[in-house]
């Protein structure tokens, strides 16, 4: 027997498992790191991939718009921010010929306080910030329509500009195979119609199929959701890319810059490199955490980790996670879909009224549904936990005796189980 621990919130849960049913015991695979973003992002733009220099690419008179990431997705852009706004002075654009626009998507705006904690208090009060906003019609652009029928409408600040510069970090992401690169633009800038029209295609075609199969974690090759976006990026063609690519860990593994697709491309592969963790077999039980605090703070945050670990598990098994969740009811526009716990009417209801929340829950709720799920949280989260379709146990330990019952019932002696700790950041491949 062997002791077991997964991060829960800013702690731990222990679980003691006989060894030798451990088939995979997953961290991510090791990777060089980065400790000076700043020099790393300077590093990346004077020597990028498929491109001039950043100082090169830009040059006195243009009007430069500078995407970021916003307050939802904390990509640590106050730290290389000032570095490409220094490139792009040097080039001789002055401050008051930059833009910067933050990619809400269908978010709010920030306040204040909150683009300082995105950009810095030195860029807030140097440069420009201007709020997307997907249903303001009056501040977009009809730049036509994709092969997929989605309209391409733009932020006009981001559509008139000379020169357009896209930021953020590469990371998994359950519809679009891999997020960063091309989601600066689409959904991050892109109006309200575009995002749904093309967020809507993770959805199979037919109605009560559930998801689009082709939509998912780590599919680029024919994932129409991707190539959508693909289409929309390409009519703005943005002059740069700058792109974070973090470990599961959460620290910066390289900067990739350049090409506004060949650049993400290789942070994509280099992220599988680190993420992906090649496994021979499925197996009975996993084992999952999100990876502790600030990822597990919500269940729509802790979703991810269902969403990579359902990869590792056999149909109908056993999938146990540790999320502490101490707002696990927020944000209301995501946990409200819950309610429904007829799956084919949950589907039909998110196509009626297609939004990324609603999405996101149907296809946590397929999961689920999919497997025996007991998930380790706070004792006054059960209810809510029940109404999910999952199982509430207060301990790992406590949800193990359950799972061993449940694999008695079976009659499974032979099972095997697999231990994801960083599961929202790791994705298992199943090798041919």
């Amino acid at each position: 027997m062997k002791k077991y621990q997964l991060p829960y919130g800013n702690g731990f849960q222990e679980v003691t498992l006989p060894e030798e049913k451990v088939l995979y015991d997953i961290h991510g695979n090791k990777a060089d790191v980065q400790e000076d973003i700043a020099a790393a992002t300077l590093a990346a733009v004077r020597c990028p991939i498929a491109s001039q220099p950043l100082q090169k690419v830009v040059r006195k008179g243009d009007k430069v718009a500078v995407i970021v990431s916003d307050v939802t997705r904390l990509v640590r852009t106050a730290e290389f921010l000032p570095v490409i706004i220094s490139e792009i002075n040097a080039a001789g654009v002055p401050d008051e010929d930059i833009t910067i626009i933050v990619a809400t998507g269908t978010h709010r705006a920030h306040t204040h306080d909150e683009d300082i904690a995105v950009c810095g208090k030195d860029i807030v009060k140097r440069i420009k910030i201007h709020q997307h906003d997907s249903r303001n019609n009056e501040e977009l652009t009809d730049l036509g329509v994709t092969s997929f029928g989605t309209p391409i409408l733009i932020d006009s600040y981001v559509a008139e500009a000379d020169k357009v510069i896209i930021t953020g970090a590469v990371s998994l992401h359950p519809m679009a195979g891999f997020g960063g690169g091309r989601k600066a633009v689409m959904p991050g800038v892109s109006g309200h119609a575009t995002i749904m029209h093309n967020h809507a295609i993770a959805l199979a075609p037919k109605v009560g199929d559930g998801c689009n199969p082709l939509c998912e974690t780590g599919i680029l090759e024919g994932n129409p959701l991707h190539e959508d976006m693909v289409e929309v990026t390409k009519k703005l063609d943005p002059a740069f890319l700058v792109n974070m690519v973090f470990t599961p860990e959460g620290k910066l593994h390289e900067v990739v810059a350049g090409h506004w697709y060949k650049a993400w491309e290789k942070g994509c592969k280099d992220l599988v490199a680190m993420a992906g963790v090649p496994i021979k077999e499925l197996v009975d039980v996993v084992f999952a955490s999100a990876g502790g605090s600030p990822k597990d703070m919500n269940l729509y945050q802790s979703c991810k980790a269902h969403m990579n670990a359902v990869f590792a598990v056999k149909k109908g098994g056993i999938m146990i996670l540790t999320l502490e969740c101490p707002d696990i009811k927020e944000p209301a526009i995501f946990t409200d879909w819950f309610s429904k716990s007829d799956v084919l009417q949950f589907e039909k209801d998110v196509r009626a009224d297609f939004s990324i929340p609603a999405f996101v829950a149907f296809k946590t709720r397929c999961i689920v549904n999919s497997l025996t799920t007991y998930l380790v949280t706070k004792p006054e989260n059960f209810e809510f936990v029940r109404q999910t379709g999952q199982i509430p146990v207060a301990s790992l330990e406590e949800a193990w005796l359950l799972a061993q019952q449940e694999l008695a019932k079976q009659g499974k002696d032979d099972y095997k189980i697999t231990i994801m700790g960083h599961a929202s950041a790791t994705m298992p491949v199943l090798e041919a």
